[in-house]
């Protein structure tokens, strides 16, 4: 009795997985991708230029609705700059599916620096909300850093964009000619 059991499990598990397969691959005629290229637009590839806070001119003119508040301000650079990341993480991921092992390779190297600058991005973020600033936002890139700090109670002194600057350069590899603190009101 246990061995008929055992051999109607074995079958089902065998019959779903060649249903799968069969199915994979019916999708995959349908789908013909001759080339990445093809399936993915030029503007949607993303860069070191081209990976920005998306809308962020939007954000700092205005945009359709105005930023009342400086956390307002921090929320959606947060939130822009997280869609831009996840939009390359996307495009990445698709590459690397789509083409060949250098290119996949090269994909995932590309992949692994999004996620540790964004990984930093956070430590620094934190860091410097832990020395008693309200709200950060860090944004790096290859020629530099930028950190967006609430004001506090009588703006930015020298003696906060030194604690800034040397939360980032312990942080990072930035030098502190790499380092740009905007004060946000």
């Amino acid at each position: 009795m246990k061995t008929w059991k055992k051999n109607l499990v074995a079958a089902a598990v065998l019959v779903t997985v060649c249903t799968g397969i069969y199915l994979n691959w019916l999708y995959a005629e349908q789908s013909t991708a001759a080339d990445l290229t093809d399936m993915l637009d030029a503007e949607k590839v993303m860069n070191d230029d081209t990976l920005v806070f998306a809308g962020e001119a939007e954000i700092l003119a205005g945009g359709e609705q105005a930023i009342t508040t400086a956390s307002d301000y921090f929320a959606a650079v947060r939130l822009s700059r997280q869609e831009a990341r996840d939009s390359a993480v996307n495009l990445l991921q698709e590459a690397m599916a789509y083409s060949d092992q250098t290119k996949a390779e090269e994909s995932s190297v590309q992949l692994e620096e999004i996620v540790q600058t964004a990984l930093s991005e956070a430590q620094i973020e934190s860091l410097v909300i832990a020395k008693g600033y309200t709200d950060c936002v860090a944004y790096m890139t290859n020629e530099g850093i930028s950190v967006a700090v609430a004001s506090p109670e009588g703006g930015l002194q020298e003696a906060d964009v030194a604690v800034i600057a040397d939360i980032v350069m312990s942080q990072s590899d930035y030098t502190m000619r790499d380092i740009r603190v905007v004060e946000v009101q």
